[in-house]
């Protein structure tokens, strides 16, 4: 999906499982962007399925949290330096990758970690069940607590990348050093935890040049913060933006010689308005929430587990009430279309609601009452619209 496949308005009406724009899962997802790097590095069993990277003997990935390629592409301004690479993007095509489904960042970053799709790695949404317990678990914050090895068993394409001989390391946030989260999908050589953009930038400069390969990763969440508080085209996301467009120039004018900048993202952003027509209530709907035991998933992105024998009754109750918004999938079928990638593992299907619904229109399925904070955010994602689906892979070598 280098570019959407669909044109909304021609969708029949309630919107089919197959009119769905599925991510480039194998050939121009997040999740195949460290395998291409690392089968470039010579690290075994990676394979290069970004077909339009060169390999460099240094590189460093750099994802700034909620840019997504329709929100640069829009501001030019505030991102001059970024604008100026949006050519190079996908390996010079000038193409966006695929987040993967669902669009939001515990996903994207165990895509990003571990290259596989959410069906394998199995951090399938923002909330999901655990088939052990019965209870949501918040894959995000890892509320309640889940031990992370069984929960996400596979190796990251760091520990695989180290073990090869790769000098990899990942700079970041002090505080992600010991989450859960980093811990499945992001660890492997080194984690330096750096404060200030700036100081992270400079450290990722250094950690390339540590090694004559190199795989080094670092992050920034404040454009996103700034989206979901303000908007995504508010002045205090543009201002975001404009910082995180020094930071990305400044690690550029630092590589070492045989380097390779990657800039990329884990999701867009939409902002959706506060009315009742663009943003309808879980908690006061009784239509749809007959039948269901729990509500996991996201605004635009929900996983809905019915209680036992009512599966196919609440399928049919939130095509009618949703279908002309809303993608919605009974679990099959949404593996089927390949939602979470082509193959999904024995121990997440039971983690994938039996009901899947992603928006397509500007519109959000809040629960006010149980999931007060989420249901307040300006900006959102979580879908596959172009939007939240696509991401940049800008470019720099040295």
């Amino acid at each position: 999906m280098a570019q959407p496949k669909t044109v909304w308005d021609d969708h029949p009406e309630p919107l089919t499982v197959a009119s769905a724009p599925v991510p480039e899962y194998g050939s121009g997802s997040l999740a195949d962007l460290l395998p291409t790097l690392a089968a470039g590095l010579g690290v075994p069993d990676m394979s290069a399925t970004i077909t339009e990277l060169t390999p460099a003997d240094r590189n460093c990935v750099f994802l700034i949290d909620g840019l997504g390629w329709e929100q640069l592409r829009a501001h030019p301004d505030e991102a001059p330096f970024m604008a100026s690479l949006l050519a190079t993007s996908r390996g010079g095509t000038g193409r966006p990758l695929t987040a993967g489904y669902p669009a939001t960042t515990a996903t994207s970053l165990a895509s990003v970690g571990t290259g596989l799709p959410p069906g394998a790695h199995g951090l399938p949404g923002y909330t999901v069940r655990n088939p052990d317990t019965g209870q949501l678990m918040n894959q995000l914050r890892w509320q309640p607590w889940t031990p992370p090895g069984p929960w996400q068993p596979y190796p990251t394409v760091f520990q695989l990348a180290h073990a090869a001989g790769v000098h990899a390391a990942q700079v970041s946030s002090p505080t992600f050093e010991n989450t859960p989260l980093t811990k499945v999908a992001l660890s492997g050589g080194t984690f330096l935890g750096r404060l200030s953009g700036e100081d992270r930038v400079d450290l990722a400069a250094e950690q390339l040049a540590a090694g004559d390969r190199s795989l080094i990763y670092t992050y920034f969440a404040e454009v996103d913060g700034a989206g979901h508080r303000f908007g995504v085209d508010s002045d205090a996301w543009r201002g975001q933006l404009m910082y995180a467009d020094r930071l990305v120039q400044r690690l550029a004018e630092q590589l070492p010689p045989r380097s390779a900048l990657y800039v990329t993202a884990d999701h867009g952003m939409i902002d959706v308005p506060f009315d009742e027509q663009h943003r309808i209530d879980f908690d006061e709907d009784w239509e749809l929430s007959a039948g269901v035991a729990l509500l996991g998933g996201e605004g635009r992105a929900r996983h809905v587990y019915a209680v036992p024998g009512a599966a196919n009754d609440v399928l049919t109750c939130w095509r009618e009430v949703l279908g002309e918004q809303f993608w919605v999938a009974s679990r099959d079928e949404a593996i089927a279309a390949g939602w979470f990638g082509p193959h999904i593992d024995e121990r997440v299907y039971g983690r994938i609601g039996d009901v899947v619904a992603a928006a397509r229109d500007d519109v959000l399925l809040i629960a006010s009452e149980r999931e007060p904070k989420e249901s307040a955010m300006v900006g959102n994602h979580g879908s596959m619209t172009p939007a939240e689906q696509l991401v940049p892979l800008l470019e720099v070598r040295s």
